[in-house]
């Protein structure tokens, strides 16, 4: 007996690929893991992305329980990985092999 597919608000993995699938988010996620907290620090590291994305997409990440906002002194904020975070890393790091893998330049050939 097959059951009908859930919808798209209710399936895990379309609510997984709904946080992971944004252009940005594996990225921050990667360099929060590496220790990266500070907004300078995210801003140099992922190049290509504007202040403003990099602003918003951390106040989302924030909003959905994956990371943290720590306010240190003279109000230069740290952000760092929630546990709910942290357990999308290994997704993180499979996306990476399989593009390590597949869509290298010499996969491709």
């Amino acid at each position: 007996m097959q059951t009908a597919p859930l919808p798209p608000e209710r399936c895990p993995l379309a609510q997984t690929a709904e946080i992971l699938c944004d252009r940005w988010t594996p990225l921050i996620l990667r360099d929060l893991a590496r220790g990266l907290g500070r907004f300078s620090e995210l801003e140099r590291s992922i190049r290509g992305i504007s202040p403003k994305t990099l602003s918003t997409r951390l106040k989302q990440l924030e909003a959905a329980g994956l990371i943290r906002r720590i306010d240190e002194h003279a109000g230069r904020p740290r952000y760092e990985l929630t546990p709910r975070g942290q357990a999308l890393l290994p997704l993180i790091r499979a996306m990476r092999e399989y593009g390590r893998m597949w869509l290298s330049a010499s996969a491709l050939q």
